[in-house]
Parts: structure tokens; sequence; C-alpha cells
């Protein structure tokens, strides 16, 4: 079995090795997961919630050791690591520990009059068996975001960690501060194929997060044994600028949205669009910020951005960029790497490019961003809608009213306005996309439920009475469920008399046994 090297992606030094999981091992683990599946479905969400307090509490002790873990593997910058990896999954936690037991209560809904004497109500029941699979950008946050939810809703969880960052060893360290959990959640460490035969053993659900062509994939295989999947692929997220905003703090914004993990983020801002008014200030400004970040990995939190992640990336990176500077598009601030011998991309802003190029239809997933000009607010809805994608977006104007009108012209899954990827940042929000950024949400209540199947409850009396609808039909019920119906749903202030006095009858002629 082909051993697949994990490296430390700034020094490209071998950290260790994974193996691909084999056919047996994988049928082996599902057969492991539906059996603690069927444990885990006897506990209460109280009982679970408590044990997920105490993988929030290991986190939150071991929170230095997974932030080296984390900068080794991604080469991100260390303040990255901690907000991003340890400071979300604790926000989550907390959150999904609170919030679990009211949102998967069962539920009384109404019951109409045509059904009275009896009782509505939806139970929320786990799937089984999840499959979880995650990319190199966020491993542990998306890891353990995902985790949290399924084992809280009552699933057992099978997960993948990506080849290029996996992490190896740290989830199931932090699932030791519960033996009942640990037992509900297997890492199965591999490449795409191992994934492939995750899938062909027919998991519950799947949760995929990363590319819209792995998406594809993935979603054609489940079709199969149908498999209902969630996709979180990719975006190629636009920040809307009106000209009366503050350019000094929306210009932070634009840097902070676009550079944050070296850009690596499926809600990076990636295109910027500016009114023309402030176009130029806005620019400038932009620039002489840009100038003033600090690339580096290794480091003690003083380092703005760190390093791209796997070679692959850079590659993308390089070659929409170069396509771009050949296609007449102009780089006006970086455009190439800090260094031959290491994986640091330069902040870069790009200007006219055009829709054909790819640093404008693709998503590059790095420090780049194209910049433009716009007049009006229709042209800018158009313009920005003029993509495959719809993750995310920012909208940013004094006029609150026009934000909100704009926001709701969008055609993605979530809008920060004033702000910058701050959607993901409330646990409470839904988190996912439309278009080919994909379908489904994770977090927020609409994620936990998501992780439940639904379960619709009717309860009625015991009792001798026989229900209206039942058998014998005959030629005068027929004719009295005309009379009750035109009562029900018609019109007039006499309805409800003759809604009454038409269900008496109904009711009286329904128990008389066939002659």
């Amino acid at each position: 079995m082909n051993a697949i090297a994990v490296k430390n992606s700034v020094t490209l030094d071998t950290l260790y090795e994974i193996n691909e999981t084999s056919e047996e091992q994988v049928k082996a683990i599902y057969d492991r997961a539906r059996e603690e599946f069927k444990n885990l479905k006897k506990t209460t969400t109280k009982e679970r919630v408590a044990e997920l307090k105490k993988v929030r509490d290991e986190i939150f002790e071991n929170r230095e050791i997974i932030v080296e873990k984390v900068v080794q593997e991604t080469g991100k910058s260390r303040t990255d690591a901690v907000v991003s990896e340890v400071m979300g999954v604790l926000d989550y936690a907390d959150w999904i520990i609170s919030n679990t037991p009211k949102i998967l209560a069962d539920k009384k809904v109404s019951t109409p009059i045509s059904l009275m004497g009896k009782k509505s109500k939806i139970f929320h029941e786990a799937l089984g068996p999840v499959l979880i699979i995650a990319p190199w950008n966020y491993p542990f946050n998306i890891a353990m975001v995902g985790i949290f939810t399924a084992l809280a809703a009552g699933n057992t969880v099978v997960f993948k960690p990506s080849e290029v960052t996996p992490l190896k060893g740290l989830i199931e360290a932090m699932m030791k501060a519960s033996p009942l959990l640990q037992r509900c959640v297997t890492v199965v460490y591999g490449s795409g194929s191992t994934a492939q035969k995750l899938i062909d053993q027919r998991p519950a659900k799947i949760f995929f997060t990363g590319s819209a062509r792995t998406g594809k994939k993935i979603l054609s295989q489940a079709a199969n044994y149908l498999i209902p999947v969630e996709l979180e692929l990719g975006g190629k997220d636009q920040m809307v600028v009106f000209d009366d905003v503050n350019i000094a703090r929306t210009v932070a914004g634009c840097l902070w949205g676009a550079m944050t993990n070296a850009g690596q983020s499926c809600t990076s801002v990636e295109r910027v669009y500016v009114q023309q008014g402030i176009y130029q200030a806005f620019v400038s400004k932009l620039k002489e910020e840009t100038a003033k970040l600090v690339l580096n990995a290794g480091d003690e939190g003083d380092a703005d951005i760190g390093g791209i992640t796997a070679s692959f990336q850079l590659d993308i990176i390089r070659k929409q960029v170069d396509e771009a500077k050949e296609s007449g598009a102009d780089i006006i601030v970086g455009g190439e790497l800090l260094s031959d011998d290491m994986p640091f991309y330069m902040p870069t802003i790009i200007e006219h490019a055009s829709t054909d190029m790819t640093v404008v239809s693709d998503e590059t997933f790095g420090p780049v961003i194209t910049i433009s000009p716009f007049n009006g607010e229709q042209e800018v809805i158009d313009v920005s809608n003029n993509t495959e994608f719809g993750l995310s977006a920012s909208v940013w104007s004094k006029d609150l009213k026009r934000a909100e009108r704009v926001a709701r012209a969008l055609e993605v899954g979530a809008v920060s306005i004033n702000n910058v990827m701050l959607t993901e940042g409330n646990p409470a929000l839904p988190f996912g996309g439309t278009k080919q950024s994909g379908f489904g949400r994770i977090k927020g209540a609409e994620g936990l439920l998501g992780m439940t199947q639904s379960k619709a409850i009717l309860v009625d009396k015991q009792s001798a009475k026989i229900e209206a609808n039942w058998y014998p039909y005959t030629r005068a019920k027929y004719k009295l469920f005309g009379q009750f119906i035109e009562a029900l749903f018609g019109k007039g202030l006499q309805k409800w008399i003759k809604f009454a006095i038409s269900g008496i009858k109904l009711e009286s002629e329904s128990q008389k046994p066939r002659g």
C-alpha cells in the first residue's frame, strides 16, 4: 500500500506518512459505526451535550498544541490559526451545547379544525453513521464543526480529512475526553480513492466541503445509492463598495477579507467593485495598506499572512495571475512569489480584468483580488451576479436601506453588511451557498436539523368512533361531505354555523354500519 507523505507546507520537510485505507478496513469501520449508533440513539440530547462539553474543554486546554500542529501542516500565520481554527471552534461548540436541546426538542404544531380532537408533533431523529469529508484549508475548524453537529444530533461519524493536512492523531486526542463520543468518531486517512470506498459503504448522509469538481464526483457516486449529500463548494465572493463609506475602514476590511489565511478560504474576497466617485482614492489607500502586510510562517503571532498550503494551489494562483497579465490586465500590486524557494505569494491587486479571464471567472483561492469601478446600483448587482458561484458577499454603505436592498439582490447564501466574512462568525447563522457553490447548510438551527430526519406524529384518542373519511362510502355521506367542504372553505358570516351543523351530521352518518 503506497504511503502518502504529509509535509510541512513551508519547509517541505516530511512530518509523517499516512496510508490509504483498504476496503476491508472501511467495511469494519462502518460496522462499528452502525453498532455505536444503536447505543448513541439511546442517549438524550442533554446527555450528549454534556459529553460534548468535555471535548470542548479539552480543545480549550490544548489550544496551543492545536495551533502548533495546524501551523506546521498548513503554513498559516499563527494568529490566523488561533482565530479561525481554535476560537472559531470554541465559539461554535458553546453555541451547539447551549442550543441543541431546544432545537431538537419534540415540536408541537397546529392541527386543522377538520381534525379536531387530534394533536400533531414533529420528532427530530438522528440519521445514522454520517460521512464528513473535509478540505485542507481549515483542517481543524471544519472537522470539529461537522463532528460536533453530527454528534449533537445523535449520529456517529466517519471523518475523512484531506491527505494534505490530515492533522494525524489530533482529533482522536481531543475526542478522548469523552469515551462515549470517542467510540462514535472514526478518523479515516487516505486520498480520494479512500473517500470513494467510504461512499460505497452507504453512509446515512455525506457532508462535503471542497472544490466544485470533487463535489460533482461525490454527488454522482452518491446518487447510485440515493445517499443524501450536502455540498459546501467554492466561491468567488464579491465586495460591493458604495461611495458613502469610510474609506480607511473599508479598505482595512477588504484587505483582511481578501488576504486572511493567504486567501485560502472559500469566502475570501476575490472580486471588489467600488463606486466611481471614490474608486481612485480607494485603490490608492488599498495599495498603501497592502505594502505594510508582513508575510511569514512559524511566527510568534506577528505575521499577517502565511504560506500557500498546497503546491498545486500555488500553481493555480500563478497561472491565473500570469494569464491575466498576458491578456491585458494590470497587476498594480504583487503578482509574484516573495522568494523562489518559499511558498509565499505576494498580496496581489489586479485592475482591468475581464470576465473571460480565469482570475475573474474561476475561484483563485489565494491572496489575489480584482478591483473594478461601477456607477449605479443595478449595474453592480448585475456584474457581481455574473458568476457561476454564489457563496457569500459583502456590501458596504452608510445607507443601510440600500445595503439591505443590494444584499437581497445578490445571488449568494450569505451577505455581510459593512463587514466581511462575518456571517460565518455567528454560529447561529446557517452557512452555505447557491449555484456552483453547492447546497445545504451547516451551522445554525438549519445545520443541526440537516443532521436529522423529521418524523411527523399525529396523536388521536382511543375510542369507538369511526372517522368520517373511513368506509363505508355512501350517497348520504358524499352529500354531507359536499356541505362540509362548502362550509369549511367557503365565505360568509354563517360559515362556522354551517360547518358545525354539517360536521355533526357527517360524524353521525359515519357511525352507521353499512346496511
